[in-house]
């Protein structure tokens, strides 16, 4: 049977809904909407195994901001999207405790530089705090690693990331990476928040070790962006919103290369969301308003 592939919960949950047209309550699964700043938020809380097998995910919560209003660029939207990313996050944080925060994906691939990008945005804190205790005892400690690939590393992400915890210690760890969406208007218009971890490259069909505490041995919150929609995916969306029935799509993803289908103006978007969730972990991390993070970020 054909799958149409997303990593956001929220899609999952949809296509659960539309595979037998179902329209009952979902067991194992509770979803509330909200709005935060003026952003939509969907919360999906995946709670036991019949939510997993449902949804394919595990047991955990998944928020999930639409920034789409974002690109009309309206008055305030960049601080109004940090402090919803801000808020959203923060309340899955533990309270208190030092923080590693990991880019995961490849700066020179734009689909796949979201972590990155992000990381350039984080204010690293910890080793001013273990020089200077006194003048920044009202921060939080924050390292930031930037993994890179395999390919250009001989390192996989999850080595990486396992070796810099045993060192550092952090009570928790921040990854932020790359998604797929099953939707051409989600890419680059939403950002999923997770508290179960991440699957490294699984955004751009490239799946690693798992990052998550089973792994790491620390709780881990996830950060994602959709950047791509896989091809055979989107093309079955497509020929059903036509009309066509019975659409092979085992057959179109045989026939076709693993191909992904992202914006035409990716480069922009990328910078300008990577920004967004880069100074949302500043604020769910540290007490500092937007314009104190842009004076000690210059």
């Amino acid at each position: 049977m054909f799958i149409k592939r997303t990593d956001l919960a929220l899609e999952a949950r949809e296509l659960w809904q539309e595979s037998a047209e179902r329209t009952t309550r979902l067991a194992g699964v509770k979803a509330i909407k909200s709005k935060q700043e003026g952003y939509p938020v969907t919360r999906v809380d995946i709670l036991d195994e019949r939510g997993e097998e449902a949804l394919g995910k595990p047991r955990g919560s998944y928020l999930t901001i639409d920034l789409t209003t974002f690109w009309q660029r309206k008055a305030d939207f960049f601080e109004r999207a940090v402090r919803a990313v801000g808020s959203q996050l923060k309340s899955l944080l533990p309270p208190e405790g030092a923080a590693l925060v990991v880019g995961l994906g490849n700066r020179s691939m734009t689909p796949d530089a979201v972590g990155p990008l992000a990381a350039d945005s984080v204010l690293i804190t910890r080793h001013l705090i273990a020089a200077m205790p006194k003048h920044f005892a009202g921060f939080r400690p924050v390292a930031v690693q930037r993994t890179g690939v395999l390919g250009t590393t001989g390192v996989e992400s999850a080595e990486a990331v396992r070796g810099l915890v045993e060192q550092v210690q952090p009570a928790m760890v921040i990854a932020v990476d790359a998604l797929a969406s099953r939707r051409v208007g989600r890419v680059c218009a939403t950002v999923q928040l997770s508290d179960t971890g991440i699957i490294p490259g699984s955004g751009v069909g490239n799946h690693r070790s798992a990052l998550n505490q089973e792994t790491l041995g620390v709780p881990v919150f996830s950060i994602g962006i959709p950047t791509v929609v896989d091809a055979a995916t989107l093309a079955v969306d497509l020929l059903e919103e036509a009309g066509v029935e019975h659409v092979d799509g085992d057959k179109l993803r045989r026939n076709r290369k693993n191909l992904m289908v992202t914006p035409q103006d990716i480069d922009q978007q990328i910078r300008d969301l990577s920004k967004v969730v880069g100074y949302g972990i500043n604020w769910a991390l540290q007490d500092l308003e937007i314009e104190e993070i842009n004076a000690l970020l210059s």
